[in-house]
Parts: C-alpha cells; sequence; structure tokens
C-alpha cells in the first residue's frame, strides 16, 4: 500500500504532531508499505528554517525508509493569527500540488490541528480519486476561541463550516481522543467511520535511566528537585501561573522549575520571570528529539499545565505518554480531561485545578517532601507504559488505513533503503 501523508509539521521539529507522524511511518515502511510524505521546511515554534535546510520549492529526503518532499511555504512564528493562516494556506496550495505529482497512492492521509492541511488532503483524494483520512489532532476551530487568538466572527463560523464539511467527506476520522469521537458524534457525524488512536510512546527510545547529572549540571539544577516543563509555550498552556507557583517557593531552594521548548509565549515569561527575580526558575531552547530522553532524566516531575477552557477537558496531552515511558510521575494542572483519567488510573502522578497556582505550589511542595512517593508514583507511570506503546498505535491506524483500501494489503512495497537527501 502506498500512503500519501499531508503534514506541515515533520522531524526534526519535536512537537507532538511530528513525532507522532514521523514514529506511525516508519512503523508503516517497516510493515512493509510505502509512505511518501508532504510536508515544509522545518521551521515551527520559531518560525525560522532550521540549520541544514532551506525554504525550497521542492526538496526531497528519505528518513528512516519514509520519502519526504518539503515545498515552499510562507513561514510564520507559532504566535499571533494573520501570519500564520498564511502559512497555512500557502502549504495547503503548494502541499496539494507536489501531492498531486506524486506516484499514485493507494489513500491519502492528512492531519491536522490547522484544517487548512487537512482541506488539502481531500482535494488531493478527490482528484485523485483516493480513500481520504482526517487524522484529528485537534477541534480547531475551537481551540483558537479558547485561547482569545480570535473572537467568534463571520471567519470562525466559515472555519466552522470548513471542518464540518471535512468530516463529512472524509471517508474516516481518526481522532486522537474518545471525547473528539464524542464532539464529533453529536454534530451528526456518523459514529461509525471515527476511530480513536491515542498518542502514544516509541518505549525503543523512553526507558528509565539514571539521572543525567553532566547535563543537569549544564542546566545549573544539579541537586535540585526539578518540575520540569518541555513543550511549546503556547497560549493554551497558561504557564504564567506556573510562574506564580514558582513565586510562592522561591524560599525552597531545592525546588527548581525547568522550562524547556519555545513558543509564542516565551519571550513574555522569561520576561516575567525576570521581573519577578525568580531564581528558581529557567528557560533553555528546545533540545534535539534524541536529546529528549537526557533531558527527562533530570526531572522528578514532569508538569503537563493547561488553560482553564472548556475545549481542553477533550485532549490528552502527549507528553504524559513520555513520562510514563521514562518513569517520570506526572503532575497534572487542567480541566477535568482524559489526560487526567489517565494519570489517576495508572496511579503514576498528581492532578490538580487548572490555572490553580496555590494548590500546584502545594502540591509540588509537598512531593519534593515525600521522595518515597515520588518513587512509587515513578514506578506506577513506567507500569503503565506498554498500555500506549507507539507500535501498538501504529498498527491500529494501519487496519484504519488498510479498510478502505483491501487490496493493498497483498501489495505491500518492500522496505525503501535510507539515503541521503
Amino acid at each position: 500500500m502506498h500512503i500519501l501523508f499531508l503534514s506541515d509539521n515533520f522531524p526534526p521539529e519535536t512537537n507532538a504532531p511530528a513525532t507522532r507522524g514521523f514514529e506511525h511511518a516508519v512503523r508503516w515502511v517497516e510493515a512493509g508499505h510505502r509512505v511518501t510524505v508532504i510536508t515544509c521546511a522545518p521551521n515551527f515554534p520559531e518560525g525560522k528554517v532550521y540549520a541544514g535546510y532551506e525554504n525550497r520549492w521542492r526538496s526531497r529526503e528519505t528518513m528512516h525508509g519514509i520519502e519526504v518532499v518539503r515545498v515552499k511555504t510562507f513561514i510564520a512564528a507559532n504566535k499571533g493569527f494573520g501570519a500564520r493562516i498564511l502559512d497555512y494556506l500557502s502549504f495547503m496550495a503548494n502541499g496539494s500540488l507536489a501531492a498531486l505529482g506524486v506516484e499514485q497512492p493507494d489513500v491519502v492521509l492528512a492531519t491536522s490541528p490547522q484544517f487548512f492541511c487537512a482541506l488539502g488532503g481531500w482535494f488531493v483524494a478527490a482528484a485523485r480519486r483516493k480513500p481520504f483520512v482526517f487524522e484529528l489532532r485537534d477541534l480547531w476551530p475551537d481551540s483558537i476561541k479558547a485561547v482569545g487568538a480570535l473572537r467568534q466572527s463571520a471567519l470562525i463560523t466559515l472555519l466552522e463550516k470548513l471542518e464540518l464539511f471535512l468530516y463529512r467527506r472524509a471517508d474516516a476520522v481518526v481522532a486522537v481522543t474518545e471525547a473528539f469521537r464524542e464532539n464529533l458524534a453529536a454534530r451528526g457525524i456518523e459514529r461509525a467511520k471515527v476511530h480513536v488512536v491515542r498518542n502514544g510512546v516509541d518505549l525503543g527510545r523512553y526507558a528509565p535511566r539514571e539521572r543525567d547529572e553532566q547535563l543537569a549540571g549544564e542546566l545549573g539544577v544539579q541537586g535540585k528537585f526539578v518540575v520540569g516543563y518541555l513543550g511549546t509555550h503556547g497560549m493554551a498552556h497558561a504557564l504564567g501561573r506556573v510562574l506564580e507557583a514558582a513565586q510562592e517557593l522561591r524560599e525552597q531552594p531545592q525546588i527548581h522549575f525547568l522550562f524547556v521548548g519555545g513558543g509564542a509565549e516565551r519571550d513574555a515569561l522569561v520576561e516575567r520571570a525576570r521581573e519577578l527575580n525568580l531564581r528558581n526558575v529557567s528557560f533553555h531552547a528546545a533540545f534535539p528529539k534524541e536529546a529528549m530522553p537526557r533531558l527527562w532524566s533530570i526531572c522528578d516531575l514532569g508538569l503537563v499545565h493547561l488553560k482553564d477552557q472548556e475545549v481542553f477537558r477533550t485532549v490528552i496531552p502527549s507528553k504524559i505518554f513520555e513520562c510514563f515511558g521514562m518513569g517520570v510521575p506526572v503532575l497534572y494542572a487542567g480541566p477535568e480531561s482524559e489526560g487526567a483519567a489517565i494519570v489517576r488510573e495508572a496511579r503514576a502522578g498528581v492532578t490538580l485545578p487548572a490555572e490553580a497556582p496555590h494548590e500546584l505550589a502545594r502540591a509540588v511542595l509537598a512531593l519534593a517532601s515525600d521522595r518515597a512517593r515520588v518513587t512509587q508514583l515513578a514506578a506506577n507511570a513506567r507500569a503503565a507504559a506498554p498500555n500506549y506503546d507507539r507500535q501498538r498505535n501504529a498498527l491500529e491506524m494501519l487496519g484504519v488505513l488498510e479498510q478502505l483500501t483491501p487490496s493493498a494489503k497483498q501489495h505491500a512495497a518492500p522496505q525503501a533503503p535510507a539515503r541521503a537527501a
């Protein structure tokens, strides 16, 4: 089977869509299928093209047997709205043109969170008369309204109509949470065509390891109880509230809040921490994907923090599963959700209300004072990890694709050898 996959995030980017798409595609190739990914020059979240890449009209490379075609786009940082819409539209246009030139696929897959990528996938599938699968990672545009990036308007109404159009036209929708499936069913989308394949973790990469004392020293957290926030510093995460919790704990020198990553709110957070003179907080740029296990190894807690908005009751942040793989307890502060339930059911961490800095500070202090409890939570996290193995997730999703192209099972291509760009 030849899978044509449109995604405007792909490695070396390290955000959740890039990671999930890559780790699934690798396993589909290992299963004997051919995968062609249409993407753009890596630039997320800062809107700066990564070293070694150029924003060219077309470039090709092979990554672990995956054929990767990169197209030129209008590049914008992950903040604001207007520039990002131009970014999304340019990828939809150029990505669709590139996809039309790819050797005939058996199925076309396109991923959100933004729906212009999915719209391009639908167009390509329709033009080539192939099944279209929509991977639903976010209830966009609800999430835009939730973070205050845009209020209800004629544009939002148009995006909502586009959203429902794509759900209806898709031959299958692969959602990352049960809550997404319920949302779609309540809005009249046929339940039978909505499949849930949750996020997960690559257990070959993420596994408990000894604390990397060299890295701890380089980041200035040696001997500290480290609360790690590793990921996008976006409008959805209300990280200013975490700084308020850090301020409450400023007289606890053994506790340190470590922020790693970039995003729309990062500069403002750095400035706010400076204004508050928070010596128990530090910020560092994103690490390459292959270095993330080292980084998790120096964290005593993995912080998941979400804004207090109804739409975030439907999400399961993917960093929960990385914490499970590494055996790092999760400190989940957000609206009640599937994600919070997963942490509680696994007894793998502590769940707190959204945007509650005092409760967050108290929880951190209690855990920092009870290492035996932290050790038990860590063991529980690791024990739960096999339930979210990326291998299992990839094969579940492959099953959805194969249902739409049953004859392709007998015509799987051999794994392509890796080659240079």
